[in-house]
């Protein structure tokens, strides 16, 4: 059996990746919504090669780098700053450059009120001009505050990427709920292997998923959307 400490690290894990705690993450697409502009209506298969890509090409090598550096910092808040700053500068597509920091400061404004070690000071940098919240660096400082390891919050943030896209695809009638959730079954798999990749403590961040940046570009354009990038 578990022991209490273990059950207390899972259930506070469980609660803080849960689509129910106040983020707004459910609404973060990652330029879903423009795929239809490159390919016409994408079905199953095509929504799991996006999702693919984009856990492979983005998310292991930017965001995933940038959450396990800031979480590193220990709540650091000017090297967390400095690691906000190289993610800005990395993020080159303005759609989910805006998207990132957007839910960033929604999930850093959630933990800001229920009183997190570093939240509210944080706000105050990004108000102050001195930091931007992008979601990664936010979850690094924010889950690393409560107590959350550093693997479990890489596992959570990966599992929220599959998550929300798959989410999104059902809201717009892409896929069903049961194909979803193969979706999501699949996506574990490639989560789990690039989360076993170690990241040095400089390690810079980097991605390029041009498909999922083009279609966030269109989706930007679009007059009808239902996400917010």
């Amino acid at each position: 059996m578990r022991s209490a400490g273990d059950s207390l690290a899972l259930l506070r894990a469980l609660q803080h990746g849960d689509s129910a705690f106040p983020s707004g993450g459910f609404a973060f697409s990652q330029g879903l919504e423009g795929l239809a502009a490159l390919d016409g209506k994408p079905d199953a298969t095509r929504v799991g090669s996006f999702l693919q890509a984009l856990i492979m090409t983005r998310w292991s090598t930017l965001d995933r780098v940038a959450l396990v550096r800031s979480h590193r910092a220990g709540g650091d808040l000017d090297t967390i700053a400095a690691i906000d700053a190289e993610m800005e500068a990395a993020s080159v597509v303005e759609p989910l450059r805006t998207g990132s920091k957007r839910h960033g400061g929604a999930l850093l404004a959630a933990h800001g009120r229920i009183g997190t070690p570093g939240a509210a000071d944080y706000r105050a940098r990004i108000a102050a001009g001195t930091a931007f919240g992008h979601l990664p660096v936010v979850q690094g400082l924010v889950w690393g505050a409560t107590g959350i390891e550093a693997d479990d919050a890489v596992a959570m943030a990966g599992y929220g990427v599959a998550a929300g896209i798959v989410s999104a695809a059902i809201r717009l009638g892409l896929v069903g709920a049961i194909d979803g959730q193969r979706l999501i079954a699949q996506a574990l798999d490639a989560i789990a292997e690039t989360s076993a990749l170690a990241i040095s403590d400089d390690k810079p961040l980097a991605g390029f998923s041009p498909h999922a940046e083009l279609a966030a570009l269109h989706q930007a354009r679009s007059d009808m959307r239902l996400f917010s990038n």
